[in-house]
């Protein structure tokens, strides 16, 4: 059954062909499925904009191409120094088992065979917007563990006490409550109250102390 048409979902496409009418055909079904799309006709100026810091997260490559065919074109795409790289799809007429072996061992990361349905091809570029979403999510939450990491003082190593006051010294050589210096090097916050011993110890009998005042003035 045909897949209807796609939402607008802002995924650019490259397409990378040397012939014009296929090149124009899968143009023309990417727009229709609500995709923008960008062409190049030989390898090198798809990879001129792949290299680029607005480069689409999608390709799709011919294999047979003048100049930098699309084996090295995939190949020189793998290799560049960006933490994302594009999902990659050939759509070739080698339909050999061993080229389509070759070709995603090249970095391919699917291979659809000429002549091609155009369902078949939407399929597939859903499939790579589907994963291309996930690993967007993933380097976002990434992202956000790093910087809560890096929000994170933890504290660590000897930590210099005073025996009677029981202040703490902290890296500039200042003392300091204990709970201030806590509250200043993790996420903990304090509330106060009295344990059982110290109110026996202390409370009572300043209760008492308070207790036989009045009962003298009066």
């Amino acid at each position: 059954m045909p897949i209807g048409p796609t939402p607008t979902s802002g995924l650019r496409v490259l397409v990378v062909d040397d012939e014009p009418g296929i090149r124009r055909l899968i143009q023309t079904s990417l727009k229709g499925w609500g995709y923008e799309v960008v062409a190049a006709s030989t390898g090198e100026e798809a990879l001129a904009i792949l290299e680029s810091d607005a480069a689409p997260s999608l390709a799709i490559l011919d294999w047979t191409m003048p100049g930098m065919d699309g084996l090295e074109l995939c190949r020189r795409v793998r290799g560049l120094p960006k933490p994302i790289k594009p999902y990659l799809i050939f759509v070739t007429a080698r339909a050999r088992t061993q080229d389509i072996v070759t070709g995603l061992t090249a970095g391919a990361d699917d291979y659809i065979v000429k002549p091609f349905q155009r369902d078949e091809l939407h399929a597939r570029v859903r499939v790579g917007e589907r994963l291309l979403e996930l690993q967007a999510t993933l380097a976002d939450r990434v992202k956000e563990l790093e910087a809560a990491l890096a929000r994170v003082k933890l504290l660590h190593g000897l930590l210099p006490i005073c025996s009677y006051c029981k202040k703490v010294r902290d890296d500039q050589n200042y003392w300091q409550q204990v709970e201030s210096y806590i509250e200043g090097h993790s996420e903990a916050q304090f509330t106060h109250g009295i344990c059982p011993e110290c109110r026996t110890k202390y409370v009572e009998p300043e209760l008492e102390r308070l207790r036989q005042q009045r009962l003298s003035g009066e």
